[in-house]
Parts: structure tokens; sequence; C-alpha cells
């Protein structure tokens, strides 16, 4: 697996002066020997809230230090917690007369190494409390619990609570308050892969873990993988029988572990308010990385039981970009503006057209792979899909079409594509069959009205012939039609137009004009494909 990193023993120190770059924030000139992140304007007035641990769950920890969350980040080794000594030269440099908070997550390092020096600095004749977050339900009761994502609930009111001024004692009783209140679990298609090291996997492509830590330990549970609204239920059946109060009103952290993209975050959000427990939840921060396992797959939902002290803290705004809280409640509806009625026309039947037009659409729909697989060589690889999307809606709506009436039909044809078919492909056949029928409505000749059709395509796609797109298949074709020649000479040009796109290797219009000669070479153009794919296909119903 290939990473952006330099050297391997480098990672962190160059990822936190990335972060660095932020203006409002400092690190200690013992950098990098100690890596503390600090608030560039603390003063020492209020109590300092500190935390941290091993590095590789960005933004956490050092993401999250600005006003109204952390005064101070100590950032160990990925997946180490950070010395004693780190840990000390953050409270000595962040303490001032009020006192210091340590937020500890509940590993054995972290429980060490921050209590350790939380009792140094005590010897010192600082004020030092700590709270220890053991927010994963995961491993049940009869275990020390792992602090999870749920950490962040209580960087952020423990943050807030510090801002208003409060006392060390009241923040810290506070915050062990909002740790009995948080329950977390995680699920993950996939462990995390260590940067620069060799790629390495427990789970096969039909397992899933369910219950896993942050620092790619193995889930509790190896599940099979099904469908995401299934896991979805199976992560929050497990959070549901672990909530302080199965009637209570919660806010949830909705956590990318790493590698998750957004569309499938926003998926996942979506399965979770299938849920019973989506109903108990007001606020959600997220979906978003906020504690990852570097690029695990997966994800977690944290959920923090509600109070009136704690809602108020966490609504409060905080400077840290990384924490972005809302409302969270079901999708909401309004009413759709009336668009103009896809099938205007009354039906009509002729069975020459309606063959022609159901075995269009099958072949469409039976490339769609093929199609999709060509077009991963030289575009996005969805081209056989937007075929396909096409040939599936004429296929349902054959029989309601004005099939014995060619203008109406190359009309309605273009308005089904402009409403149910993405992508320029799609478009681009919707304004040839719209500006087709409208052209046949004045002079009933089929080969001149798909040439007219064609031309509007070009002066609003700006491509023509030799630009290695659909249109080197589709003028010859329509050419060869307008002289009145046989389908199957028609169908020969159609062949010979989209064979020729595979010696096309330089052009300045569509995904082609991206590419290089040597990815374009022998490959065809994929709409250009399906159109001499279409036309064989006629051509055959013919014979």
């Amino acid at each position: 697996m290939k990473f952006f990193i330099n050297e391997t023993d480098q990672i962190v120190n160059e990822a936190i002066n990335g972060l660095l770059t932020n203006p409002e924030l400092v690190k200690l000139d013992s950098f990098p020997e100690v890596r503390v992140v600090m608030r560039k304007d603390w003063d020492k007035s209020k109590v300092a809230v500190i935390s941290g641990g091993g590095s590789g769950h960005e933004p956490a920890h050092a993401g999250f230090v600005g006003k109204g969350m952390l005064t101070a980040a100590v950032c160990g080794d990925i997946f180490a917690s950070p010395t004693v000594d780190a840990v000390l030269s953050a409270i000595l440099a962040a303490t001032g007369p009020k006192g210091c908070l340590l937020i500890i997550k509940n590993y054995t390092g972290d429980r060490l190494n921050f209590g350790l020096a939380a009792e140094q600095a005590r010897a010192l004749g600082y004020e030092v409390k700590t709270v220890t977050v053991d927010d994963d339900i995961a491993l049940g009761q009869d275990v020390k619990k792992r602090g999870l994502a749920g950490t962040l609930f209580v960087h952020k009111i423990a943050g807030q609570l510090a801002q208003e001024g409060k006392s060390l004692t009241e923040i810290a009783e506070i915050a062990q308050k909002v740790i009995d209140r948080t329950a977390s679990i995680g699920l993950s298609l996939t462990e995390c892969q260590h940067l620069g090291q060799e790629t390495t996997s427990r789970l096969t492509d039909q397992e899933v873990e369910l219950g896993l830590g942050i620092h790619g330990e193995p889930g509790i549970e190896v599940v099979a993988y099904a469908k995401a609204d299934h896991l979805m239920e199976l992560a929050i059946g497990k959070l549901e029988a672990n909530l302080p109060d199965t009637q209570g009103r919660y806010a949830m952290i909705f956590n990318n572990m790493g590698s998750v993209s957004p569309i499938e975050m926003s998926l996942l959000v979506n399965a979770f308010s299938k849920t019973k427990l989506a109903a108990q939840v007001d606020y959600m921060v997220g979906p978003a990385a906020l504690m990852s396992s570097i690029n695990m797959s997966g994800f977690s939902v944290s959920v923090l039981l509600l109070d009136e002290e704690i809602e108020k803290a966490l609504l409060a705004d905080a400077e840290p970009a990384a924490w972005q809280m809302q409302p969270f409640g079901k999708p909401a509806e309004i009413s759709s503006p009336k668009l103009p009625e896809t099938l205007q026309y009354e039906p009509s039947l002729n069975p020459k057209v309606k063959q022609l037009i159901e075995e269009t659409g099958s072949l469409m729909v039976a490339i769609e792979k093929e199609i999709n697989a060509l077009d991963a060589k030289v575009g996005d690889g969805d081209a056989g899909s937007t075929f396909a999307l096409a040939g599936k809606r004429l296929l349902l709506v054959a029989d309601k079409l004005p099939q014995n009436e060619t203008g109406k039909l190359l009309l309605t044809i273009g308005r089904i594509l402009a409403r149910e078919a993405g992508g320029s492909s799609g478009v681009l056949l919707s304004i040839l069959f719209t500006a087709a029928g409208n052209t046949f409505s004045k002079e009933p000749d089929l080969g001149k009205a798909l040439l007219s059709g064609l031309q509007k395509v070009k002066d609003y796609g700006g491509a023509k012939a030799g630009d290695r797109t659909m249109i080197d298949a589709l003028e010859p074709a329509f050419e060869s039609l307008a002289k009145k020649e046989s389908i199957q000479i028609v169908a020969q040009h159609a062949r010979k137009g989209a064979e020729y796109t595979k010696t096309i290797t330089n052009t300045k219009f569509g995904r082609s004009s991206y590419l290089s000669e040597a990815v374009l070479k022998d490959i065809p153009d994929p709409g250009a494909e399906v159109i001499a794919r279409v036309f064989e296909q006629i051509a055959s119903l013919n014979n």
C-alpha cells in the first residue's frame, strides 16, 4: 500500500508542523523530543484542560486545541502514549493558580504516564485532577473499558466550563458525570494499515469486526459482511443494551475511523436514522473523522445522555474547526415544483418499433458491466451505468410510448433521458432526441432529423467528429441513414467510427483530453462503442 510519507520516524513530527500552520496554535520549543501543542492565547488565568495520547487518531487530540476545548494536547508516537516528561511539560506550561484537569483515555500506557506526570506536578505544587474516559461498551462491564471517541464530549464540556471560569473541582465533577453518561461502539470493514509498513489483514472480504478499538486491536466479534443497514443495526443494538437511560435524550458523535468515503458516511447516518435509538438523538457531531485509527475503513457511534448543564456546554461555540455540532432529526421534505409530464402523448402501437425499443433497452442493460470496465480505463467507470439506466427506463415505459408517431416518439425519448439519465452522455442524447423530434415534426425524414439533433449536440457539447466521443459513431451512422442506405450499412459506419476512436490519442474534449496517449491507445471511446452495438443490434433485427 502506498502512503504520503517521507521518513517513517518523522511522520508525527511533520504532521504536527502541518497542523501548526494554524496561527492560533503553538508548540513547546522542546519539540520534537516533547510534542506539546497549545493555545497561543493561553494566559493561565483559568483551569487548564489537557488531553493527549498516541498519534494516528487525528484530528484528536491536537486538532481540538482551542478556545472552548483543550488548552493543550500531548502527542505520542503512533498508537503509543506520550512520555511522562512530555505530559509533565504540558502541565507545567499550561497550568496556573486555578489548576489543571488531565483527561486520560483508559489504556494502560496513558493511565501510567499521565498519572505519574500528575503526581510529579502535584509534588511541585501544582493542583492537578484527572479523569479517565472508558466509553467503550463492546467488552462488557467486567473488564476495563477502553476510551474511544466519546472522549471528545469530555474535551468539549470540560473546555467550555474552563472557558466560563468554573473551578477545577466543578469541572472535574462534571467531566466525570459526562464519562458516566457516555457510551461508544465501533465497527470496521478493515483493520488500519500502519504508515510505511507492509499491508496486513486478518479479515476476509466477507468479514467485518464489531466492537473494535482505535489502535487496530481486534473487535469483540467477527460478523458476516452485509448491507449497511444490517451492520448498523448490529452495532446500535449493542449500544442500546448499554445506554445509561433507555428513555433519555442524547447527543451523538458519528466518527469516521479514517478511510470511509464521505458518501458512505452520509449513507451510514441514514442507516442510523432508521434505528430505534435515532428518535432519542437531538444533536450530532460529524459525520467526520474525529478520532480516527489512521486509515481504518470503519465508523464509531458515541452517545451522551443530556441534561440541562451538559446540553448548554455542548451547544456553546468552540474554536477548533474539527468540532461542528448540528441538530439531528428526521430528513425533512417540502413540496416539489410540478414539472412537465414526461409522457405527454397518447400511446400508440407499432410492433416493429416496440421490438426495437425493447431490444435496445435490454442491450444497454446487459452490457453495463462491460462498458463500465471499458470506461474505467479511460474515464470514471460509469458510462455503462448511465446507458443502462436509460435502457431500464425505456423498458419500463415501452408500452406507454407513441410508438407509431416518430416525431412524438423522439421528443418523448428526449424527455425520458432528460429526467432519468445522468452524466453528460444522458444529457447530450436528450438534446439529440429532442432536437430531432422538433425537426421531424417539420420535415419527416428520420436521417435528416437525427443529423439536425446531432448538430445541436455539437453546438452544446463543443465536440465534433474526431474528438473521441460517441459523435464519432453517431455522425457516420446518421449520414448513412440520411442517404437512405440499409440499416446493415448504417451499422457498419457506426462500427467503423467506434473503431476509429481507438486511434485518437490527442483531443481537447471530454475526459480523454486529460489522459496520455499511452492510456488511450487501442481503447475505444465507451460511448461510441455503445452506439455501434446499438446499431448492430438494430441491424440484426432486420436481417
